[in-house]
């Protein structure tokens, strides 16, 4: 199955620093890297890495070739990309001692998706495909009920959760995949356990899965649940781990991996990206996983 990511190209700044900024405080940054992110960009090569056919679909600005370049090198098909925007977006990444990351996002042109351009991308797609979204472009809404009216399966990943978000109809979604702090939000409790007992009485064809970082994670659906451990490594820059491992799962279940086999080949990954620095750079090939 081919899958069209619909998602946000940015370029990440990433400053090591001994600590997060304090209010008011001026900090001295050790190193500096120019890396190829956004979690549109960073969950294709994620999918491609995996083993999936991805096409992406966005919009970026002048001067970022290197991004297209990114994606291509992975085998990435960009010709439905845009790259009529204003300033492609981008993110301040603070990395301290411990790998932690802090990030603040400008979303420049992600935030200038037009529903022409979501229905020319559309067009192209007469065929079986998977849609892969998350919440780093604007006109999240429209995509989700044109991709529903066209009988599309999706795969959600609703970060970073807002309210314009917590109010869409997210019936037409297959897979949800979120943390902790955005299954609460979504799901209206502090208890996780109840937050997905909700979701699943609102959308019982929904399949969630829950990244809890060091702990692992939990897969649910109607039928089923899994609970996934994480494999432990020194921890460099944590970047792109959720991103590579919802990448590898989607790609490994679009391709027909059991639950149990996506989960463990996922947690594999992030495990290999956390190892390393920057978010794209760091996402590991199939072949390493499996070693």
């Amino acid at each position: 199955m081919k899958i069209l990511n619909f998602g946000s190209l940015n370029i990440d700044h990433v400053y090591e620093v001994p600590h997060f900024l304090h209010p008011g405080e001026t900090l001295s940054s050790s190193k500096y890297s120019r890396f190829p992110g956004g979690k549109g960009l960073n969950q294709s090569i994620a999918m491609a890495r995996a083993g999936a056919i991805v096409y992406h679909a966005g919009k970026i600005g002048e001067n970022s070739d290197f991004l297209i370049d990114v994606l291509k090198k992975d085998k990435i098909d960009t010709t439905l990309l845009d790259t009529t925007g204003s300033q492609t977006g981008h993110a301040i990444v603070q990395v301290n001692k411990e790998g932690e990351n802090c990030i603040l996002v400008f979303g420049g042109s992600n935030q200038e998706i037009t529903t022409q351009y979501v229905d020319e991308v559309f067009s192209a797609f007469q065929e079986d495909v998977l849609l892969v979204l998350q919440n780093e472009i604007n006109n999240l809404e429209y995509v989700l009920k044109k991709a529903k009216q066209q009988g599309i399966k999706i795969a959600l990943n609703p970060s970073p959760i807002d309210e314009t978000l917590k109010s869409m109809d997210l019936s037409g979604i297959t897979w949800l995949i979120l943390n902790e702090i955005e299954v609460v939000e979504l799901g209206g409790s502090e208890n996780t356990e109840e937050c997905i007992k909700n979701l699943l009485e609102r959308y019982p064809d929904m399949r969630i899965l829950l990244t809890l970082g060091e702990k692992g994670a939990i897969y649910q659906d109607k039928d089923t649940c899994y609970a996934q451990k994480s494999y432990k490594t020194s921890v460099k820059d944590t970047t792109a781990a959720g991103d590579t491992f919802m990448g590898y799962f989607i790609s490994l279940t679009a391709g027909g991996a059991e639950p149990e086999e996506a989960l463990d080949a996922a947690a594999r990954a992030a495990s290999i990206a956390v190892s390393r620095e920057g978010a794209a750079s760091s996402i590991p090939m199939l072949c390493e996983v499996r070693s």
